[in-house]
């Protein structure tokens, strides 16, 4: 069956005529921030992070285009790529290449004005998409009514990114076998009949599974998510819920699991500035240990001019690291320029 999906999507190749002269640009951003934490010993609390990417396109005579990108991690060498046919059969996006996951692209979309609640690092989450980083084959189609499908699949989720006419043989853990990521995001308002009544309402759904372990009596990883977003003018409120079972290496040891739920509200002052409150909550199922709800709690400002944004969160977060009356509280600074 797997195998079957690989080849309908790469038949499109038969149909490629000559390219037009194409064109290739390089993007990035660079952020600098302020981050002190509350309970521990902060350090030096002064971070930086920067990214180039390198995106190169052209379009071909029977009306397809082919683009690749390339980005580059903290250290600026090379990380993931990505190859995308695009407009195939005038009705899809076809991509090759290791450049996040559909889950992992809607790992937290609830609004806010600078980061997530616990992006700053109040607090502890163990996330949904973790097929982020693997090789695979995806397509993006829009469906009637129901929207903008993302669809991934990975042969074997080992973590390694194959050069040309090579594979990764037993590379990884060697352990792993393959994964699928999926994402569907629908606006409300273009369901028939009820959509009249449903305008500025997004729902957007997500599953992915991971064959973690080969070995046998062993449980795969799974990943759900459903994310329910409202915008009326300045307004805008997000409510998600995830779950994520962490399955297992071994047979004897327990699999984890993790129920979340996120909320953000948000509102623009103006084009510039604007506020959010965002508050996430998760609860850990462990036998071996106490599980009390770990909530976050943030507030946050952020500020744009041009391609500059300026951040401000502070965040606490209460039973932190699912240890009962454990704390961790956080204050940020960011500046980042996209360029």
């Amino acid at each position: 069956m797997k195998i079957t999906k690989i080849l309908v999507a790469l038949s499109f190749l038969f149909a490629v005529s000559t390219a037009n002269a194409g064109e290739m640009t390089v993007t990035g951003s660079m952020e600098a921030t302020y981050n002190s934490q509350g309970g521990s010993t902060t350090g030096n609390p002064l971070g930086m992070d920067r990214e180039l990417k390198f995106s190169a396109s052209t379009e071909l005579d029977n009306g397809m285009t082919v683009s690749v990108m390339q980005d580059t991690s903290d250290a600026l060498v090379f990380a993931d790529g990505q190859i995308t046919f695009g407009n195939v059969a005038g009705m899809m996006d076809i991509y090759v290449g290791a450049d996040g996951s559909p889950v992992d692209a809607i790992d937290d979309i609830t609004p806010s004005a600078y980061e997530e609640a616990w992006g700053s690092g109040s607090g502890t989450i163990n996330d949904i998409g973790g097929l982020a980083g693997q090789m695979g084959i995806g397509a993006k189609v829009n469906i009637p009514f129901l929207g903008a499908l993302n669809a991934k699949y990975i042969p074997k989720s080992d973590g390694v990114e194959n050069a040309d006419n090579a594979n990764s043989a037993d590379g990884g853990t060697g352990g792993n076998g393959s994964g699928e990521s999926y994402s569907l995001k629908t606006n409300m308002s273009d369901l028939p009949v009820l959509g009249a009544y449903l305008d500025g309402l997004t729902l957007t759904t997500g599953y992915e599974t991971n064959e973690t372990s080969t070995a046998a009596s062993t449980q795969d990883t799974h990943d759900l998510t459903a994310a329910l977003n409202f915008n009326a003018g300045n307004f805008a409120i997000g409510v998600q819920r995830k779950s994520h079972s962490e399955g297992q290496t071994a047979s004897t040891t327990e699999e984890t699991r993790y129920k979340d739920l996120a909320i953000g509200i948000s509102y623009a002052v103006n084009d510039a500035l604007s506020v959010s409150y965002n508050r996430y909550e998760s609860q850990r199922s462990l036998d071996t240990s106490n599980n009390p709800e770990q909530e976050i709690t943030a507030f946050n400002i952020g500020y744009t001019v041009g391609g500059m944004t300026i951040g401000f969160q502070e965040a606490s977060t209460d039973n932190a690291n699912w240890v009962q009356d454990g704390e961790d509280d956080s204050t940020t600074v960011g500046i980042s320029v996209a360029f």
